[in-house]
């Protein structure tokens, strides 16, 4: 199908021809699946993720303003990744699993007992041997732990009122993605990068806090952390 013929479709699926609507909503299905995958592993049945995701579509055809001068895929994507995102903030459908939840479990008994017998909080590399996990598992099992983090929350570091939304993204006119997608984002973060984040952001540590946490330098922390923003800033403009 043409570019010309695509656009005659979406006008008249925009003009109430049901037909029209149906054959254009499936030459989108792509779309419905690239952000169903996205979602998946969080307790919800795949096709129950891309009947959502269909319903986001069929909002972007009704919205979709034909004289804006946007592609439709560049509006669509966000309104069907949102529609699947409400779906998650309403249910409140966040699934971890059996495996991480007891390899959490395992974590905390040894960071009780480390924290007992050196009297402070133990390190990743102590409670690597403790647990008799790898640091990947480690950082995993201390991830599930946290709490949600929001967006707007204000963050240690900075003149102001600093956020991870505005670390992210300066430019007021990206529409970010919410705390599932940056959550997902920082899942693909090294253990070392994941656990700067934890203890910057979550845990409002100052970096040389964070630096002696982790047993690195603190100008090391500084390095890490601008390395991991631009890796979320790219992360959320590719959404």
């Amino acid at each position: 199908m043409t570019a010309e013929e695509r656009l005659d479709l979406l006008r008249r699926a925009k003009a109430g021809d049901e037909g029209a609507l149906d054959r254009f909503v499936e030459e989108n299905f792509g779309l419905v699946h690239m952000a169903a995958r996205r979602f998946q592993g969080r307790g919800t049945d795949y096709d129950d993720l891309f009947q959502i995701g269909c319903v986001g579509l069929c909002k972007a055809v009704k919205n979709f303003d034909l004289t804006a001068g946007v592609v439709f895929s560049t509006y669509a994507v966000p309104v069907i990744f949102g529609e699947l995102k409400r779906y998650f903030r309403d249910t409140g459908m966040i699934k971890i699993s059996r495996s991480i939840k007891e390899r959490a479990a395992r974590v905390a008994a040894a960071s009780e007992r480390l924290a007992a017998r050196l009297g402070r909080e133990p390190t990743v590399s102590e409670l690597t041997l403790e647990a008799g996990l790898t640091p990947e598992e480690v950082t995993e099992a201390l991830d599930s732990m946290q709490p949600v983090m929001s967006l707007h929350a204000p963050v240690d570091g900075g003149e102001g009122e600093l956020t991870l939304e505005g670390l992210i993204a300066e430019d007021e006119t990206v529409e970010l993605c919410d705390v599932l997608t940056v959550r997902e984002a920082i899942g693909r973060l090294s253990p070392r990068e994941r656990e700067v984040v934890r203890s910057r952001f979550f845990q409002n540590r100052t970096q040389q806090a964070t630096a002696d946490r982790i047993g690195i330098s603190q100008v090391q922390v500084s390095r890490i952390e601008k390395k991991v923003v631009e890796k979320l800033r790219g992360e959320m403009l590719a959404t």
